[in-house]
């Protein structure tokens, strides 16, 4: 037991210290999960909007298979992507594998079925004499869509929260495509794996703490935001 308290003892020190590897698979982290969670709200939202507000011939089989991809494994999404910008593949040229805009890309692919899925259920929610009530006064397009999503603000941000909670976690994605490059592509996720694995367990802890210093933040915030919507 006694390495397990110095490791975080250790761990404290790194943080405080600002050690320079530390904060630079920090950084990258909530860099690349940035990107990827105002990628897929700019994707998500729309999709979700329509899927949730209009009636169309397939609707049930479209929102089936959004609701499947919302437990898409990681490491899938990887092998995917990855074969699609690798120098090989169709999208080779543009030159983005291992690096932060190959990573986002792929998390986006990842967390975007989340906020279709969780958007489409907030629309659904919504009192349906809404709809009524709006074309009545003369609302149309954008107007219609905007009124509807500021009903189900809290319950959208729910969506966007969540999202973000599964991006900032991800492991699999991180490795593959982006290598695990020091200074460049290392996120806390991976960095963990590779430290812990190396023996630098003070190194591994500090990124834990910061990794389920994140998670309660964001598990906070859903709290929040359920009880409100």
């Amino acid at each position: 037991m006694d390495y397990i308290a110095q490791g975080f003892i250790r761990s404290i020190e790194l943080l405080l210290s600002g050690d320079h590897e530390t904060y630079s698979a920090i950084f990258t982290t909530l860099r690349i999960s940035s990107l990827s969670i105002i990628a897929s709200l700019i994707i998500g939202i729309p999709f979700g909007f329509l899927l949730g507000y209009f009636e169309f011939p397939g609707k049930r089989q479209v929102r089936a298979v959004v609701d499947t991809l919302l437990a898409l494994p990681t490491v899938v999404v990887g092998l995917f992507v990855y074969a699609f910008i690798s120098r090989r593949g169709p999208c080779g040229e543009l030159g983005i594998l291992f690096t932060i805009s190959g990573i986002a890309v792929a998390q986006t692919i990842l967390i975007t079925p989340i906020v279709i899925s969780l958007t489409a259920t907030a629309v659904e929610s919504l009192d349906r004499r809404l709809r009524a009530t709006l074309v009545a006064l003369g609302a149309r397009g954008r107007q219609i869509l905007i009124t509807s999503l500021m009903e189900a603000r809290y319950a959208v941000l729910v969506a966007a929260v969540t999202a973000y909670g599964r991006a900032i976690s991800e492991v699999g994605i991180s490795m593959m495509i982006g290598g695990n490059i020091k200074w460049h592509t290392r996120t806390i996720t991976t960095a963990i794996a590779l430290e812990t694995g190396k023996g630098d367990f003070a190194v591994g802890m500090a990124l834990g703490i910061v990794l389920l210093t994140f998670a309660l933040v964001v598990n906070s915030s859903l709290t929040l935001l359920k009880k409100r919507s």
